[in-house]
């Protein structure tokens, strides 16, 4: 426990420990609540644009000597 230690050898306050808890806490809590609301903004921005339309594609014709469909 050499990191709980202070200088002259005592060990911190209980009280210390707890306020440097609370504050780690309240600053993971408010990190974790600030990344899931871009990856939900993220999210819905996905979920608002229709599935499989990121552009204009291109009618396939099946070559009927290859087998191969091509663009029409």
């Amino acid at each position: 426990m050499g990191a709980v230690r202070t200088v002259k050898g005592e060990t911190m306050p209980p009280l210390m420990l707890w306020i440097a808890g609370a504050v780690g806490a309240t600053v993971v809590g408010r990190w974790l609540m600030r990344e899931a609301r871009r990856i939900n903004a993220e999210l819905d921005a996905a979920r608002a644009q229709p599935a499989g339309h990121d552009g204009e594609r291109p009618s396939l014709k099946r070559d009927p000597e290859t087998g191969v469909y091509r663009p029409k």
